[in-house]
C-alpha cells in the first residue's frame, strides 16, 4: 500500500511541475514534425521525474525500509555509530548526514539524499550485529564516499537524460506507426498510443543498462573513498564478509535491493542490470590500490 501511495504521489508531483513548466515555455502543443518542441516536452517530463524522485529520496527510503533515525542515542552502539559517521563525514568534507538503522537480518546499508550536505546514511540491524567495528566503519565510509562523490545527483541527472530520449524516440516511433501503418493523418490515433507505450517499455529496458553501468562504475569509486577513510584492509575485509554472506541464500525485500551495497556475482544478461559489480571484482580493484 505504501509503495503504491509513493508511486502515485511522485507522479502527481511530476505532472504538476511538468504542466506548469510546459505552460511557461509555451510548448504544451506540438505536432509530429515539431521535433524541437517534442524534445523540450520530453526533457521536462524526463528530468522532472528523476529530480522529484531525488528530492524525496530520503523520505521514500525511510518509509520503504522502516529506517529509524538516531536523534538521541539510547545505547553505546548508537553513540558509536553517530560518532563514527561524524568523524568520517568531517574527513570527507561533507556535512554530517542523518544516521539511521533499519530492521533487517541481512547485512546491508545505503546512502541517499538530494545533495551531499543533506543526506541520509543507514545500516541494517543485521550488519551491526555481525560485523566487527572496523568492518562497520568501512561500510559507513563506503556510503559516505557515495555522498561526497555526489553520486545521487549524478545518477538522477543521467536518469533524466535517459528518460528524455526514451520518451522522444518512443513518440517518433509512435507517430511513424500511426501514419505509415494506420494511415492516420488527422492527429494521433490509437496506433500512436499503443506503439508509443510499447516503444517506451522496450527502450526503457535497454536504456536502464546505461544507468546500471554507470552505477557499477560509481561503486568502485565509493570503495576507493571507503578505503581512504577507513583503510584498504578494512574495506576489503568488509567486502569479503559480504561475499561470505551472499553465498548463503537470504531473501532480501524489494525495498532494499535498490539501496544495498550487498551484491553477489552475476553473469551474462543479468549482470547488465545489476546496480553493483560482483564483489570479487571490487575486492580485486582494492587490492590493486595497495
Amino acid at each position: 500500500m505504501m509503495r503504491i501511495f509513493l508511486f502515485l504521489a511522485t507522479n502527481l508531483a511530476v505532472l504538476i511541475i511538468a504542466s506548469i513548466t510546459l505552460k511557461l515555455l509555451g510548448v504544451d502543443r506540438f505536432t509530429g514534425q515539431n521535433y524541437g518542441s517534442l524534445l523540450v516536452f520530453c526533457a521536462v517530463f524526463g528530468f522532472a521525474g528523476s529530480l522529484v524522485s531525488l528530492f524525496i529520496s530520503k523520505w521514500m527510503a525511510k518509509m520503504s525500509t522502516g529506517t529509524q533515525i538516531i536523534t538521541q542515542p539510547q545505547t553505546r552502539h548508537e553513540q558509536w555509530l553517530l560518532q563514527t559517521v561524524e568523524q568520517l563525514s568531517r574527513e570527507a568534507g561533507i556535512k554530517m548526514p542523518e544516521v539511521g538503522i533499519f530492521p533487517a537480518y541481512e547485512s546491508n546499508a545505503f546512502a541517499t539524499g538530494w545533495n551531499k550536505n543533506d543526506a541520509l546514511v543507514a545500516v541494517s540491524q543485521g550488519l551491526l550485529e555481525r560485523f566487527s567495528p572496523d568492518e562497520v566503519r568501512a561500510v559507513l565510509a563506503h556510503e559516505i564516499g557515495h555522498v561526497a562523490n555526489g553520486d545521487m545527483v549524478t545518477l538522477a541527472l543521467i536518469q533524466g537524460v535517459v528518460n528524455t530520449f526514451v520518451m522522444f524516440f518512443a513518440r517518433i516511433f509512435g507517430n511513424f506507426v500511426d501514419k505509415a501503418i494506420f494511415k492516420n493523418e488527422d492527429g494521433h490515433g490509437i496506433g500512436y498510443f499503443i506503439a508509443t507505450i510499447f516503444a517506451e517499455l522496450v527502450l526503457g529496458i535497454l536504456a536502464s543498462i546505461i544507468v546500471m553501468w554507470f552505477s557499477r562504475k560509481r561503486e568502485f569509486k565509493a570503495d576507493e573513498a571507503g578505503a581512504r577513510l577507513a583503510g584498504t584492509g578494512a574495506m576489503i575485509a568488509a567486502l569479503q564478509r559480504l561475499r561470505a554472506e551472499s553465498e548463503v541464500p537470504v531473501q532480501m525485500p524489494d525495498s532494499l535491493t535498490a539501496f544495498g551495497i550487498n551484491g553477489g556475482l552475476k553473469h551474462g544478461l543479468a549482470g547488465l542490470f545489476m546496480t553493483h559489480p560482483p564483489l570479487e571484482d571490487r575486492i580485486e580493484a582494492l587490492r590493486a590500490l595497495r
